[in-house]
């Protein structure tokens, strides 16, 4: 057996065909399996894609079921060198066994029993084998196993390349619902298709038989229209909306508000039907009324109770009064907004902390001072709780204005933007705030910003045309709880939080209005432009942690807007009617510093200066400045050493962006003063140097007219340049020649790269 063989040749010439040599088939193993997209960084303006999780092999059972993964490892290796990353991959695919091999030996970790083995080449075990093992740990009958396995995925979902995370949902929840379990929640976050998890599940068993009839349950009519016209429309032959409280038994799926099954005690509409009539019930956003226990929503549940009731939401609801977990159990499945970002699968966000010197300092009025009306202010000492609730100061509304549409300018102002206000009314004055900084647009465009609240009719008109993913107005929305939830803008680019926040489900559902990558709307990334220090909630351990029941009574829990069966009533967060409310104008306001964050490796945001933090990530790489420069010195491409940090979260644009440093600074050069307190040197000054030594003079005018080139591209654009051949058919070397006539100049190809790696030597030997 041939020693040094690599990976890739372990793999080809013992690997594969072992598996196959089992019996599995070629349809039932996947090579090279991503299951990742990589986490996407963003940095200054720039977006770029971490490392894609890939698998060496993925086995399903029947093309469907993932039972395993294998990890491949050199010949001259063990093969429980790999054995750790198949555990490690097997674990976040939810897989039953774990194989690592190199060419001579398997090895076997059986998640079911917990046990390993070793084992010699020809004898992998077959599809069957593996099969049964893990029926077998499950207790599926045979009945059940049919379900599991006959029923495909609808075609809308390609189970060869179907996100990982959505599989496990579903499988997750047909095999419970298979095994009786009458209650289950599943929890994933905003922006990774919920309702389209719920159509497979509600699919699969409607293929299978397992159910006759389906309740869709949800509060608010946007989430029902959506729902239908998008994930569930392949079951429109078989499904109806429940409208003016009127039931037609004719069909198999029931879409339904709540509030248009419930009623007067003895009265509900539900009661048209009998008890038994719905085998499955799908609460969406299960944390809101359904989720209460003394709610007239949870009649409905109580009263089919013979049903499958199957609870989904991004943020459940745990308190005293309030449990998901406590009607629905544990979660089956929960995929949260960390893990998404870190796989890649949502988009990451920066975060602009504006504070505003009133906010930190607050208002007290001068003696005597009078309102916009002439009336007399209290005599109080108003903090940023009481801004935009009960007192209206317009120079703060204006300058948030301001700001907001700065960032517009600079960034495009047909990014589609969320303002989330104190209010009603507060929504309404920055909503003619920014009308008055936007006026050129809005002129062409009236509805270019809307306002859309629970009490406007206009503006609830206008949510569908602000959720198209073009550009199609209104592309500024001020509201203050409409758009937390239900409303699927994938394009939004800019959420502006003006308003307290307290509530962590509250927080949660603001943010997730963001996380949908489109990237062929050039939307890779969102920022949160925060006025009211609402992100301090990124911190808070429960952001994205593991819910559980909370056994005291927590008030700042509570929702903004009202609870129970009243919920369906948006934006109620206003103050009793009986509240004076205060006008001033006249108070001088204005941002005392901004802060720029941005999500790290960890999927954490980075809370440091970010000075401090990239100098401690340089330095763990390159303990010292002598053993960067060796790093730097030795690598053929420049490019790789730069590319290599900014792959594990270090933000050199953002650090230019931040207007820290010289924008004409070479990474080199930015690396050694941020890292290790070097005095740095601009391109020009590098090029200088080059130039100015005079090295090249002895070579023909022709190639130093090249070098020249070289030497200016360099100054424009930094090294990558150099290192590209493709730089040759840009201006000026189109001037000088073809690229082969630019290589006979300095006799072929080889000898022009040498000269590209001695320019490259000295542009960094200058002191």
């Amino acid at each position: 057996m041939k020693k040094n063989l690599s990976e890739e040749d372990t793999k080809f010439r013992f690997i594969t065909s072992a598996i196959e040599k089992a019996g599995w088939t070629k349809e039932n193993i996947s090579m090279e399996y991503p299951f990742t997209d990589g986490q996407m960084f963003v940095d200054g303006r720039k977006v770029r894609r971490g490392q894609v999780k890939r698998a060496d092999y993925l086995l399903r059972k029947n093309g469907l079921i993932p039972l395993a993964v294998i990890e491949a490892k050199k010949l001259e290796l063990t093969p429980d060198a790999g054995l750790q990353q198949a555990m490690n991959y097997a674990e976040i695919l939810n897989l039953p066994f774990a194989y690592a091999c190199n060419g001579k030996y398997f090895v076997e970790h059986d998640f079911l029993t917990g046990e390993e083995r070793k084992f010699s080449m020809n004898e992998f075990p077959t599809e069957n084998e593996l099969w049964r093992r893990y029926c077998t740990a499950n207790k599926f009958t045979s009945t059940q196993e049919k379900i599991i396995l006959e029923p495909d995925y609808h075609s809308a979902l390609d189970k060869k390349t179907a996100r990982y995370y959505q599989r496990i949902a579903i499988d997750k929840t047909v095999q419970a619902v298979v095994q009786g379990k009458k209650r289950n929640l599943i929890v994933l976050a905003t922006g990774t298709g919920k309702t389209f998890v719920a159509f497979q599940i509600v699919w699969k068993l409607l293929q299978a038989g397992a159910v006759k009839r389906v309740l869709y349950l949800a509060d608010r009519n946007i989430l029902i229209d959506q729902t239908m016209q998008q994930d569930f429309s392949p079951l429109k032959k078989v499904m109806c909306k429940i409208q003016n409280k009127r039931l037609d038994s004719a069909y198999e799926v029931f879409m339904s508000l709540y509030h248009q099954l419930a009623g007067d005690e003895g009265e509900e509409p539900f009661r048209q039907f009998q008890p038994n009539f719905f085998d499955l019930i799908i609460v969406d956003e299960c944390h809101r009324g359904s989720a209460k226990a003394d709610s007239e929503w949870r009649k409905i549940l109580n009263y089919f109770d013979s049903a499958v009731h199957i609870g989904m939401t991004a943020t459940p609801k745990e308190t005293k009064e309030v449990s998901s977990i406590t009607y629905f159990g544990e979660p089956l499945y929960t995929y949260s907004l960390k893990q998404g970002i870190l796989d890649g699968f949502l988009a990451p966000y920066k975060v602009i902390r504006v504070n505003i010197d009133r906010d930190l300092e607050g208002w007290r009025p001068y003696k005597g001072q009078t309102d916009v009306d002439g009336n007399l202010i209290p005599d109080e000492f108003y903090q940023k709780e009481d801004f935009d609730s009960r007192l209206f100061i317009e120079e703060r509304t204006k300058l948030v204005a301001q700001r907001i549409t700065r960032w517009l300018k600079e960034n495009g102002r047909f990014s589609k933007t969320i303002v989330f206000c104190m209010n009603q009314e507060h929504a309404e004055l920055m909503r003619r705030a920014l009308v008055t900084e936007n006026s050129d647009l809005v002129k062409e465009l009236p509805n270019y910003i809307m306002k859309i609240t629970g009490d406007d009719a206009e503006g609830k008109k206008q949510v569908d045309n602000f959720i198209e993913p073009d550009e199609t107005p209104p592309i500024i929305a001020t509201t203050a709880e409409l758009l937390t939830t239900g409303v699927d803008c994938k394009t939004v680019k800019l959420i502006v939080i003006d308003k307290i926040v307290e509530s962590m489900i509250t927080f949660k559902q603001i943010i997730g209005r963001g996380t949908r990558l489109r990237p062929d709307y050039d939307k890779n990334f969102f920022t949160i432009m925060d006025f009211r220090g609402a992100t301090k909630l990124f911190a808070d351990t429960d952001f994205d942690g593991e819910p559980v029941v909370i056994l005291e009574d927590d008030d700042a829990e509570g929702e903004q807007n009202s609870t129970g069966e009243n919920e369906i009533v948006e934006d109620l967060d206003e103050l009793p009617k009986n509240s004076p409310k205060i006008y001033v104008r006249g108070v001088e306001v204005e941002i005392l510093n901004e802060r720029v964050q941005f999500i790290g490796k960890d999927g954490k945001l980075i809370t440091e200066n970010l000075i401090d933090y990239t100098r401690k990530n340089i330095r763990g790489k390159y303990a010292d400045l002598k053993s960067f420069l060796q790093a730097w010195n030795e690598a053929d491409r420049k490019q790789a050493i730069t590319d290599e940090l900014k792959a594990e979260g270090i933000f050199l644009e953002s650090l230019r962006e931040g207007n820290h440093f010289d924008k004409n600074l070479d990474d080199f050069d930015l690396i050694l003063s941020v890292a290790y307190d070097q005095k740095p040197l601009t391109r020009k000054q590098r090029a200088q140097f080059v130039r100015q030594k005079n090295y090249f003079k002895d070579y023909p005018e022709k190639c130093r007219e090249v070098i020249s080139a070289l030497l200016e591209k360099y100054t424009d654009n930094g090294i990558n340049d150099l290192e590209t051949l493709q730089t040759l058919k840009n201006e000026p070397f189109s001037f000088l020649g073809s690229r082969k006539e630019i290589y006979s100049l300095f006799g072929g190809k080889e000898n022009y790269l040498k000269i590209v790696k001695e320019i490259k030597n000295l542009i960094y030997q200058a002191a």
